[in-house]
């Protein structure tokens, strides 16, 4: 009988282990669960109740801008300043028509930076936006 020490150098392994890949899989499924939440919102904002549900809209035909209650412009996370905003929402609706802004400003901040991003949207033909708020029974 042969003991597995004395077996030839030259013999490959046909079994492969799995374990390292198995974990490295459940490392990564815990680092997008984590993270999921903390990329759909940028900014704390208190959004007015009302609303309905929305149809399904495709994640490529979204564009989100956030107002915060001191009258910050944020786009895709980044501070943009209303020149800069238009050029960039009118050049994402010339290369898709189907564009929808969603507009997520806060319930205390000002009308007057709310009317602006309308007002914007409207001069250069962007008619699908949405005013986003807080479904009424999650208060």
């Amino acid at each position: 009988m042969r003991r597995f020490s004395q077996r030839n150098s030259l013999v490959t392994l046909s079994d492969i282990n799995i374990t390292p890949l198995l974990d490295l899989a459940f490392v990564l499924l815990i680092i997008f669960v984590i993270t999921t939440p903390l990329l759909e919102q940028s900014i704390n904002l208190k959004l007015p109740t009302g609303g309905r549900p929305d149809k399904p809209i495709e994640k490529r035909d979204i564009r989100t801008v956030e107002i915060s209650p001191q009258g910050v412009y944020m786009i895709d996370r980044r501070r943009v300043s209303i020149p800069q905003m238009e050029r960039e929402l009118v050049a994402d609706f010339r290369s898709n028509p189907n564009l929808v802004i969603y507009i997520r400003a806060d319930e205390n901040g000002r009308d007057k930076d709310l009317y602006a991003v309308v007002d914007l949207c409207q001069r250069n033909g962007i008619t699908r936006f949405s005013l986003r708020t807080e479904p009424p029974n999650q208060r």
